[in-house]
């Protein structure tokens, strides 16, 4: 493995450690109402453009963890977007103690 995927990998896990305690936070707390919509809907495409881009290069330390973050940031939309009910719902199935 080449130096320069090292720091990818790195780089990589990095930014999805950094999207992981906003999506805790929406579980727990159920409250979207202090994230902006439109922020989210961009990080999604641009998510989804970083993983095409990766993939025509062949490039998996820009794949992967686009595609984790692509995951976790469309979650969060999604309890952005869905009503109070269906949020608790989902937040219960995932942490039924929240």
């Amino acid at each position: 493995m080449s130096a320069a995927n090292i720091v990818g990998y790195v780089a990589a896990l990095f930014s999805v450690i950094a999207f992981a305690p906003q999506a805790w936070k929406v579980i727990k707390t159920r409250d979207t109402s202090g994230l902006a919509t439109s922020m989210w809907i961009l990080e999604v495409v641009a998510f989804g453009m970083w993983i095409v881009y990766g993939a025509l290069l062949d490039e998996w330390p820009i794949v992967i963890p686009n595609a984790l973050c692509f995951l976790i940031a469309g979650f969060i939309l999604v309890m952005k977007l869905v009503s109070h009910p269906t949020k608790n719902k989902i937040a219960d199935a995932i942490d039924p103690a929240a």
